[in-house]
């Protein structure tokens, strides 16, 4: 059977598409408007009216529960708002310092198979690190990016430790994807206590920051469109809206 590192290939759209409008939102943006309007886009490129949409945005703290969270898992429900999401996995953290980009794409143009999507969004996101000195690395068990942290293991005595550094959440809807990919820059880590992140409870989470590099968001951006470009293909920037 492939694994996702295998099926991770180019993901690329048919010849003759329009580039991927890169949108990077001004402020902090609401859960429910963001989803609305992704809705509202994601429906617009099944009709083919508009081209495809990378809309990069950072929330207020929230928490969201994806379609297999479980109760359990949220530790402190008074903490920040929790919001009912309809994308893959269970609960996450969004807030300031964390780059959240939500992929609307066209799968009926590149590939309607969406282990190979997943996988391609894990490569873009290990590729993007890796462009900081970064080793991202997927495991099979488990969707989402993960960092090594071998001095965690020697001070807890563990064999090994290691931190997600990146989430990923979809939805598709008639072919066409919303939600994405969460990168963590530099958000308030001690907000992710009050959830048990994706259901993982032995390993923690990180932070390009937490992890002695001190870059901007407008840094990691410019990483994250040139890896995107490398795997799914050319963008055009556009005003948010």
């Amino acid at each position: 059977m492939k694994t996702r590192e295998t099926l991770a290939e180019l993901f690329r759209s048919e010849a003759g598409c329009a580039p991927v409008e890169w949108v990077v939102a001004d402020g902090l943006v609401g859960y429910d408007d963001a989803v609305a309007q992704m809705e509202r886009r994601a429906g617009l490129i099944a009709d083919g009216l508009v081209p495809e949409r990378v809309w990069l945005v950072e929330h207020p703290p929230l928490y969201t529960a994806g379609t297999s969270a479980k109760d359990a898992d949220l530790i402190a429900p008074e903490r920040f708002p929790v919001h009912r999401s309809g994308r893959g996995g269970q609960f996450t953290y969004h807030g300031p310092g964390q780059r959240v980009a939500y992929v609307m794409l066209d799968l009926k143009r590149r590939e309607p198979d969406l282990r190979r999507f997943v996988a391609a969004l894990e490569s873009w996101l290990i590729a993007t690190l890796d462009g900081f000195n970064v080793k991202g690395e997927r495991r099979e068990d488990r969707v989402g990016v993960w960092v090594r942290r071998p001095e965690k293991a020697v001070r807890g005595g563990h064999a090994m430790a290691e931190d997600k550094i990146a989430a990923i959440g979809i939805r598709v809807r008639r072919w066409v994807s919303f939600h994405g990919i969460s990168l963590n820059v530099e958000p308030e880590l001690s907000h992710f206590d009050g959830i048990v992140p994706c259901g993982v409870s032995e390993h923690g989470v990180t932070s390009l920051v937490d992890l002695g590099l001190p870059l901007t968001m407008a840094d990691v951006d410019v990483g994250l469109r040139r890896e995107f470009e490398r795997i799914f293909g050319p963008t055009v920037s556009a005003p948010a809206g």
